[in-house]
């Protein structure tokens, strides 16, 4: 049995970031990008004016002064002409400032009539325009590896990139095993349970930016478990839950050693989700998850999710990961690590006091796993823990 540091590095071993692929811009948001890319235009291209006004020198600009009004510019339609002495343009939000133009008076703050406009008393020292370049300019870097959010999106679309280098989506096969288990919508056996472990599993997965396929419910029989990992090739990782154990139902592990598999790692010191197995099946890294419904889905908080993130070249590390202070004193940790679900109640974590490992509502419930390491001593309120918000 090792530690839980020792499996998460084991686990990193078997993984790398995969290749990268174009997509359009349109379906860019989401992935991560795998390469820096660079601005391909400079924004604003052209001195903007920031309001609807008049532009005209700022040198004449005063109380009372008048100006005789010699064209527009629009956005898309600029003035084709400079100006000079006591003349200004209509200019609109986004449009292009005249040559000989510094400065844009609003409108509220000029009575026109006619070709005439007469500047009011309380135009500011502000020269509402933007510069050339004022957002970025060309060959502007934007730094992979990166989650392109929806302003990331704006902003490459503003950069005229209109095809993003992105790290391929890992296919994740998921293979839930047992007897017991029939599939949601269905009518169980007065001896079986609705499956639920791979959808959840399925849900992390996707929620990092992978894609889950689900394999089909396989029995507790060899043929059933041979037929499901043919069904699993050209994944980039093979996730089972269940049957990883040494009861005489648990398959999962002498099955995929006759195909094949070499073991990395069988059993860890946490709790809940000792039972876990890893390794690599005909080049494909391996894990097995325990079948308890919360054990499983701890463990793809703890491993499966960081392995992820490795194949999307994003750092080693679990995201949402801090300390906060301990609302109730508990006992000193025994010598597994432990990953308790919590809730985060005025900055502060609180343990549920039900930790059994098939409890789903408490999981659900939960805004956190507070971890324990081995041997931690006894905590009192107020003492920082380290958790990780799920």
């Amino acid at each position: 049995m090792i530690s839980v540091e020792q499996a998460q590095a084991k686990l990193a071993a078997l993984v790398a970031p995969l290749d990268t692929e174009h997509v359009p811009l349109r379906d860019a948001a989401g992935r991560i990008l795998a390469q820096d890319v660079r601005a391909t235009r400079t924004q604003p291209p052209f001195a903007a004016s920031s309001m609807d006004g008049y532009a005209m020198r700022r040198a004449e600009v005063e109380p009372d002064a008048m100006f005789k009004v010699i064209g527009e510019s629009a956005a898309g339609h600029r003035f084709d002409g400079s100006l000079r002495a006591g003349q200004a343009v209509r200019i609109f939000t986004g449009a292009p400032v005249p040559e000989g133009a510094d400065f844009v008076v609003m409108q509220e703050d000029v009575t026109r009539r006619g070709d005439l406009i007469t500047l009011g008393h309380k135009i500011g020292d502000n020269d509402n325009i933007r510069p050339a370049g004022g957002d970025f300019t060309e060959g502007q870097t934007v730094k992979a590896p990166l989650r392109l959010r929806p302003a990331d999106i704006a902003l490459l679309a503003a950069m005229n990139i209109a095809q993003v280098p992105v790290i391929r989506k890992p296919l994740i096969a998921i293979l839930a095993t047992g007897d017991e288990l029939v599939q949601p919508g269905e009518i169980p056996g007065p001896d079986q349970i609705i499956a639920s472990n791979s959808y959840g599993i399925a849900a992390q997965i996707e929620a990092l930016g992978a894609t889950a396929r689900m394999l089909p419910i396989a029995a507790d029989s060899s043929a059933a478990l041979r037929q499901a990992f043919m069904l699993a090739r050209g994944a980039d990782l093979i996730v089972t839950i269940g049957g990883a154990s040494v009861g005489d139902h648990d398959l999962v592990a002498p099955v995929a050693a006759e195909l094949g598999m070499e073991q990395a790692f069988y059993k860890v010191a946490m709790r809940p989700g000792k039972p876990l197995m890893a390794g690599t099946l005909r080049g494909t890294a391996m894990v097995g998850l325990p079948g308890n419904p919360v054990s499983a889905m701890v463990c793809g908080v703890v491993f499966v999710a960081p392995m992820v993130r490795l194949m999307l070249g994003l750092p080693d590390e679990t995201p949402r990961r801090r300390r906060a202070p301990l609302a109730i004193a508990l006992p000193s940790n025994g010598p597994r690590a432990h990953f308790m679900r919590a809730y985060i109640e005025d900055d502060a974590v609180r343990p549920d006091i039900r930790q059994d490992s098939s409890l789903l509502t408490v999981l659900a419930a939960a805004d956190a796993l507070l971890h324990r390491p081995p041997h931690d001593p006894a905590k009192n309120p107020g003492d920082l823990v380290e958790l990780i918000e799920i």
